[in-house]
């Protein structure tokens, strides 16, 4: 879909709004103004019924940058609340030579009232996988959960499964830890449905 500068205006005037652009705005204001001083985008949204490899992803990324090249000034990914500048989209993306999954998605820490964190990703939706979630994390879990996503996301994104009430095998945390199915796509933390990994009841995760 493309929108502006005569028809549907407003809908480019959205991505300038709100807590990302204002992010994007103090962390990169060069990009920032490129993307504000545009009139028209184009808007890429589809799905894919279950396909036996991803070179549906490939295709897009390829797509994507070729946008770049006849003259797009950025991409903007609202699944992992990324705004992309070119010379970063080709260094992490089109460039590498190889599959990155971990290059779109992201992981995402927040504090909840307890002082334990929330860990989960963004983004596995493009891989037609469920995102992953970890509430009350500790300070003495904290990387080891993030180590625990980086594998996940490799993992579902190459094809991986993970069963309803499946345990979670990992030296640097507890036994006992299971993985359980939930969410849906209207879920606004996720756009996805995701895998929550429950902590074993034993164990007091902000000890």
């Amino acid at each position: 879909m493309t929108y502006g500068p005569t028809e549907h205006a407003d809908q480019v005037a959205a991505f300038r709004d709100g807590y990302l652009w204002d992010h994007l705005s103090t962390e990169d204001p060069n990009l920032a103004a490129k993307v504000a001083a545009q009139d028209c985008c184009l808007v890429l949204t589809g799905e894919i019924i279950d396909p036996p490899t991803l070179n549906y992803f490939r295709d897009v990324v390829g797509f994507l940058t070729f946008c770049l090249d006849a003259g797009g000034v950025a991409i903007y990914d609202p699944l992992m609340f990324k705004w992309w500048a070119p010379s970063e989209w080709r260094s992490h993306v089109f460039d590498i030579g190889s599959s990155a999954p971990r290059h779109h998605v992201v992981i995402l820490l927040s504090t909840d009232s307890d002082g334990t964190q929330w860990i989960h990703t963004r983004g596995m939706r493009k891989f037609g996988r469920p995102d992953i979630s970890v509430h009350k994390v500790g300070p003495q879990h904290k990387d080891a959960i993030i180590d625990l996503c980086n594998r996940f996301i490799e993992l579902l994104a190459f094809g991986g499964i993970v069963e309803d009430g499946q345990e979670v095998r990992l030296s640097s945390l507890p036994s006992g830890m299971k993985c359980f199915r939930r969410g849906s796509e209207e879920d606004l933390d996720f756009n996805n449905e995701h895998i929550e990994i429950v902590w074993p009841t034993s164990t007091e995760a902000t000890t």
